[in-house]
C-alpha cells in the first residue's frame, strides 16, 4: 500500500494538468481547504486532493448518489459524517477527474450566481 506522500504525488501527476487549464478561466484560482490546496471560484473551494490521493469534489448531491451508485465514487466522509456535496473520486478513476472538475466548477459557480 502506498504512503500518503506517494499517493498525494501520484494524484497530482493527473491533478495538476487540469488545475493548469482551470486557472485560465476567469475567476478562478487556488485556495485551502482541509489543509491543502484546491480551485477555487470566486472564493469557494470546488475541487481538491485529499491527503490519501482522492480527488475531492463539489457536486450536487443527486450527481454524487448517481456516481455512488457505480461503485468506487462515494460521498466524501468526515469524522464518520457523510458531506451532502462532497465527493471522493480515487485515483483508478483519473480518466474521470476532468469531466467531473469541469462539473464541480460549474456547479459551484451557479451556486455564486454565475
Amino acid at each position: 500500500m502506498a504512503s500518503d506522500h506517494e499517493a498525494m504525488r501520484r494524484a497530482h501527476e493527473h491533478f495538476d494538468p487540469i488545475a493548469e487549464h482551470e486557472l485560465t478561466l476567469p475567476d478562478v484560482d487556488m485556495g485551502r481547504m482541509f489543509s491543502t490546496d484546491g480551485l477555487r471560484i470566486r472564493g469557494k473551494v470546488y475541487a481538491f486532493i485529499a491527503h490519501d490521493g482522492t480527488l475531492v469534489v463539489k457536486l450536487p448531491q443527486p450527481r454524487i448518489d448517481e456516481l455512488a451508485d457505480g461503485g468506487g465514487i462515494d460521498h466524501m466522509r468526515m469524522r464518520g459524517r457523510e458531506m451532502r456535496e462532497w465527493a471522493t473520486v480515487p485515483l483508478a478513476y483519473a480518466a474521470t477527474w476532468d469531466g467531473l472538475v469541469t462539473e464541480a466548477h460549474d456547479f459551484v459557480a451557479s451556486l455564486a450566481g454565475d
